[in-house]
C-alpha cells in the first residue's frame, strides 16, 4: 500500500469560540446579544412558545368515540337519464360509468327524481320516492329500494 493511494477524508477541525473578535466567532460565540438561548446551559423545551399558552393547551380536548362521518352521495337526475340512456336500458353503476355520468370509483349514487321521465327503464340503484313514482308512471321498473 502506498501512501498516495490511501483514502484520507478531509479533517474538519472543532470551532474555537470567543477567541478574540477577527477569528470570526469571538467575544458573543455566535450566540447573537442577550437574551435566553444566549445564556449558558440555555434549553427551551419543545412546545414553548415564549410564554404564549401552547397550543396543546389551547386545544380542545377530546373525549369519547368520534361520530361516523358522513360518505357523500353522487346525486343523479331522471332528467339525466332521460337524456343519456335508451327505453328499456338497465341502469347501475357499470352503465352510468359508460356513458360518463360519473366516473370509476365515484361515491355511492343515488337517483333523484328532478326533472320528467318518459323512457320505460329497469333501475338497480338506490333511488328516492319521487324517482321511483316518475319512472314506475312512465313504465319503467325498480330493482334496489333505499
Amino acid at each position: 500500500m502506498r501512501h498516495d493511494s490511501l483514502r484520507v477524508g478531509k479533517k474538519i477541525r472543532k470551532k474555537r469560540l470567543g477567541r478574540g473578535i477577527s477569528s470570526g466567532t469571538g467575544k458573543t460565540s455566535g450566540r447573537g446579544t442577550k437574551g435566553q438561548k444566549s445564556r449558558a446551559g440555555a434549553r427551551i423545551r419543545a412546545g414553548f412558545e415564549g410564554g404564549q399558552t401552547p397550543i396543546y393547551q389551547r386545544l380542545p380536548k377530546t373525549r369519547g368515540i368520534s361520530r361516523k362521518k358522513k360518505v357523500p352521495t353522487k346525486a343523479i337526475n331522471i332528467m339525466d337519464l332521460e337524456r343519456v340512456f335508451p327505453a328499456g336500458a338497465t341502469v347501475d353503476l357499470k352503465s352510468l360509468t359508460a356513458n360518463g355520468l360519473i366516473n370509476e370509483g365515484e361515491y355511492p349514487v343515488k337517483v333523484l327524481g328532478d326533472g320528467e321521465i318518459t323512457k320505460a327503464l329497469k333501475i338497480n340503484l338506490p333511488i328516492s320516492k319521487s324517482a321511483k313514482e316518475k319512472i314506475e308512471k312512465a313504465g319503467g321498473s325498480v330493482g334496489v329500494k333505499k
